[in-house]
C-alpha cells in the first residue's frame, strides 16, 4: 500500500486510553519512517483560524462538506491507514499551505 502526502484516508484512530478506536477521515501531511503525520478531517464547520473548509471536498472523494483541522495532528503507524479516499485538489492544497504558514508556530 503506497501512501502519499496530500491524500485523504480512512484511519483507525486509537483512543488515548488504548482500549478502543474509531475510524475517521484524515489528511496525510507527511511521512516519517513507518509513521504518518495526519490532520483530522471533520464535517463540523471551521472554529479556529487553523481550520480550513475544503472547497473541493467532493472532488477529493469526501462524502460531505469537510474541514481540515490543522491544529489536530496525529502521528499514526502506516498500518492504521485503512483505505484511500482521494487526494486534495491544488486549490485546497494551496489554502491549506497558506493557513499552515500563517498560523502554525511553535509556542515555546
Amino acid at each position: 500500500m503506497t501512501i502519499s502526502p496530500g491524500e485523504f484516508w480512512v484511519a483507525n484512530i486509537p483512543f488515548t486510553n488504548g482500549q478502543a478506536s474509531k475510524k475517521r477521515p484524515v489528511l496525510v501531511l507527511w511521512l516519517d519512517g513507518f509513521d504518518t503525520v495526519v490532520a483530522a478531517v471533520t464535517s463540523a464547520p471551521p472554529r479556529t483560524q487553523t481550520d480550513v473548509l475544503l472547497q473541493d471536498w467532493q472532488q477529493s472523494g469526501l462524502r460531505v462538506p469537510s474541514t481540515v483541522r490543522l491544529s489536530r495532528l496525529d502521528c499514526l503507524e502506516r498500518v492504521l491507514l485503512l483505505a484511500r479516499i482521494g487526494i486534495v485538489t491544488v486549490s485546497d492544497a494551496t489554502r491549506l499551505k497558506t493557513t499552515w504558514r500563517e498560523n502554525i508556530t511553535l509556542q515555546f
